[in-house]
């Protein structure tokens, strides 16, 4: 229950629902013991009329029908009480399930980008989803049988002692017996749940990654090698599952066969003490016996609630695993920070957490408000690690950043994003339509703005030529457009927010010569007045830039303008013969 300890906030915040609903429960419980004493009544005016002659036939009548109204009317009440109930503590489950969504879903935002390397996407979804349900089946249904059933307890045995001690005490033996039954089958329960869940988030990242990569897949004609995979992974999953169902299913036989028991033992006893005038009345056998079966579903529930609270103890601690977790990034300034654009690099390093390579290596320049530098190198020189660190999706492992003198980490850390408009190497659209998509940079964005971002990024007149235009929806990831047109529908995004700081993460890798030069000379347009920082491998994207600098091996190896750089031996000279060369050979 360590883990479960977690919820107890939940409890607190809705604590009135909570008292409610243990009210509504102990009232229910209370009107439901009428009958048992009611019975009991009519089974004693039955024996009176039969041992007493002088006793009238309609007296007798007339007491049954009065007790048979009584029930009625009792159990019309306890059962509305019972609704009550229901109503109050599944409602509050449903709130609870609600929040904690919101919380999982609110971490996984605040979250690194180191946790999303190390975590597969189908289990974060399934911990979101399955593990979030286990847990609700826990605060709504098991809590409301627990509390029914120690109030009903409670008040059933008080009332069963009153009546008598000794008859009590012989239909309770068999419970010891299934307290002990209990904690070994939730013991197991509890290993066993933790096993199924673990391969039912295997079975979620398994397809996630095939329905991403499905193109892929059919590319390569291995469907059915990655359709066995799927069999091997389920069949193992539904082995774990029907582990996890025999012993589940030990539960209710098991105690129906207890309840059976003391059926037995209130009926064998009870008669031979009505025998030797220990009780009175053969309504206290009846009596008892209806007390034994009101006793019957809580027992028979302790199974079914344990299943539950195991299950929702294995799922919380799998939330807890990463719902404990520190974000490594955090807003460290609450104040509005305004942001206009000088950035500074002194002596950065920066080496990943997850492969201990150092990308970056003692690293200094510097952007004024409005300068463009443009960043080239080689593949894993550390170019987009530049543009992370800039917008704190990493912090440096040493030297400083400053933004307007700033240390970057003293600036509010929304703030600063909410300056930036980023075009990472890997262009994201989400399954919406066009126009959402580049409004996804600035929501209140008119439809005269959006057409105006889509033309500085040359892609309006692909979009016209589309049959909706720009309410077409797009495919998960953007499927449904071309890599360039991918590219500057997410150009489209960044300049439409018209932030101070624009950074463009090798963006135009995947259109033509022609379509990169007519999209540089509008940004260039664009952003005169902005901070601007092109990563690329291509000179045609550098040239017009007022500071260029070359990494290589997570180091500066070249800096200066373009005059500068193809002037002297090196890297850029290099590169820019060669790229002049293929140009006019094509």
């Amino acid at each position: 229950m360590k883990e479960l300890g977690y919820l107890n906030k939940y409890f607190v915040k809705y604590k009135y629902r909570f008292l409610m609903g243990i009210l509504f429960t102990i009232i229910a419980q209370i009107f439901s013991l009428f009958t048992p004493k009611l019975i009991k009544k009519s089974f004693d005016a039955i024996e009176k009329f039969s041992s007493d002659k002088s006793v009238s036939n309609s007296i007798i009548q007339g007491e049954l029908v009065n007790n048979i109204l009584l029930i009625i009317g009792t159990t019309i009440i306890a059962g509305f009480l019972t609704f009550l109930m229901r109503q109050t503590l599944i409602v509050m489950s449903r709130h609870v399930e609600f929040d904690l969504k919101n919380e999982v879903f609110k971490q996984y935002e605040n979250l690194s980008q180191n946790f999303y390397k190390k975590n597969r996407t189908g289990d974060l979804m399934n911990r979101i989803s399955e593990d979030v349900s286990k847990v609700r089946m826990y605060v709504g249904p098991a809590v409301m049988y627990t509390i029914n059933t120690l109030i009903r307890f409670t008040i059933v045995i008080t009332y069963m002692y009153n009546v008598s001690p000794r008859l009590t005490l012989y239909t309770l033996l068999p419970l010891p017996l299934l307290s002990y039954a209990i904690f070994k089958l939730s013991s197991e329960i509890n290993k066993r749940s933790t096993t199924f869940q673990q391969y039912l988030s295997k079975v979620s990242s398994f397809s996630q990654e095939i329905f991403s990569g499905v193109r892929v897949i059919k590319a390569y004609s291995l469907e059915d090698q990655h359709q066995a995979n799927m069999v091997d992974l389920a069949q193992e999953s539904k082995s774990k599952s029907l582990d996890l169902a025999r012993v589940q299913s030990l539960f209710g036989p098991f105690m129906m066969a207890l309840i059976g028991i003391s059926n037995l033992v209130v009926i064998y006893f009870g008669g031979l003490m009505y025998i030797d005038g220990t009780i009175q009345s053969i309504g206290t056998i009846a009596e008892f016996i209806l007390y034994v079966n009101m006793l019957t579903w809580p027992v028979a529930s302790l199974g079914w609630v344990s299943s539950m609270v195991q299950e929702a103890e294995a799922s919380q601690k799998r939330l807890n695993e990463f719902l404990k977790i520190v974000p490594e990034i955090t807003n460290k300034n609450t104040e509005h920070s305004t942001v206009e654009g000088a950035i500074v690099f002194d002596k950065v390093t920066y080496t990943y957490e997850d492969t201990n390579i150092t990308a970056l290596e003692d690293i200094s320049f510097s952007i004024k408000k409005g300068e463009t530098l443009a960043i080239l190198g080689k593949t894993g020189s550390g170019k987009s690690t530049i543009l992370s660190l800039i917008s704190r999706l990493y912090d440096v492992t040493e030297g400083i950043i400053t933004v307007d003198n700033r240390e970057i980490s003293s600036l509010n850390l929304y703030d600063l994003r909410n300056n930036i408009g980023i075009v990472p190497q890997d262009a994201f659209l989400f399954s919406d339509s066009i126009k959402n998509n580049i409004k996804f940079g600035k929501e209140d964005a008119t439809d005269e703005e959006v057409i105006a971002a889509a033309k500085n990024a040359v892609v309006h007149n692909n979009i016209k030529g589309f049959k909706n235009q720009y309410d077409t929806v797009l495919g998960e990831r953007g499927i449904t457009l071309s890599g360039g047109q991918k590219q500057r529908v997410s150009i489209a995004r960044a300049i439409i927010k018209n932030p101070p700081i624009l950074l463009f993460d090798d963006c135009l890798s995947a259109v033509d010569t022609e379509t990169e030069e007519a999209i540089l000379n509008n940004l260039f347009e664009v952003c005169k007045d902005k901070t601007t920082i092109i990563v690329s491998h291509r000179v045609s994207s550098a040239k017009n830039a007022d500071k260029i600098i070359i990494l290589d091996g997570g180091k500066i190896i070249q800096q200066g303008s373009h005059n500068q750089l193809i002037n002297e031996d090196g890297y850029y000279a290099s590169l820019y013969l060669k790229q002049l060369s293929e140009k006019e050979l094509l």
